[in-house]
């Protein structure tokens, strides 16, 4: 049986985005409104809580990034034996780091 849809939402295009959008209609072998639902069912959104969550996971990634580069930089000039116990506190220290970033979780309401 066949679902009612009684709303309708109209989206401005240009005549290229149309073109585009029913040339993957057809290609997918479904009607332009089918596509979209089954596009938008995929689409997570971001509240601003979530948005603010990702970008300090984003900046602590990219510190322990350079947090890294400098470990191996250090290491590549510093090959002995007695800096290997140094460096190995680094590494303790940077997945200390990673293992705090993954216990940060999202707050979106609308993700998933």
């Amino acid at each position: 049986m066949a679902r009612s849809r009684p709303v309708l939402v109209a989206v401005r295009l240009t005549p290229d985005e149309s073109a585009d959008w029913r040339s993957k209609a057809k290609a997918a072998g479904v009607p332009l409104s089918v596509l979209i639902r089954r596009a938008m069912a995929r689409t997570r959104t971001w509240t601003v809580p979530a948005a603010n969550v990702e970008r300090e996971r984003n900046r602590q990634v990219s510190r322990i990034g350079n947090n890294l580069n400098q470990i191996a930089r250090w290491a590549n000039t510093h090959k002995g034996a007695v800096e290997a116990v140094e460096v190995i506190g680094h590494l303790i220290a940077i997945k200390r780091a990673v293992a705090a970033l993954s216990s940060l979780e999202s707050t979106d309401a609308d993700a998933g």
